[in-house]
């Protein structure tokens, strides 16, 4: 139940991010942050990118660290799954009812 919560945050964490860079205005004005008009930002002249560029370090930081969580916590349900004793199968044919027989 804890991995799948935490592959739901992981999903959540990589669209962020995704999302996040996408709205940045880059170096070269590319990117859907330069769409708009030149100096109009959407957190005023410079402002913004402070916000968008810490944000998206701890978006980073949350990616790396999440997905290294994951892998280890991957890694060690097939060690204890491979380490686990098989069951044993006891299963009997069923008992046949024996007839009683005749002695002449």
């Amino acid at each position: 139940m804890l991995y799948g919560l935490l592959v739901t945050v992981y999903a959540l964490v990589c669209l962020l991010l995704i999302l996040l860079i996408l709205i940045q205005k880059g170096k070269g004005s590319m990117g859907l942050g330069g769409l708009g008009a030149g100096t109009q930002m959407l957190f005023g002249g410079s402002g913004g990118q402070d916000l968008f560029q810490k944000t998206t370090w701890v978006l980073g930081t949350l990616f790396m660290t999440g997905s290294l969580l994951l892998a280890l916590m991957k890694s060690y349900q097939n060690q204890t799954f491979a380490q686990r004793p098989a069951r044993p199968t006891t299963a009997q044919a069923p008992a046949s009812p024996s007839l009683p027989v005749d002695q002449a």
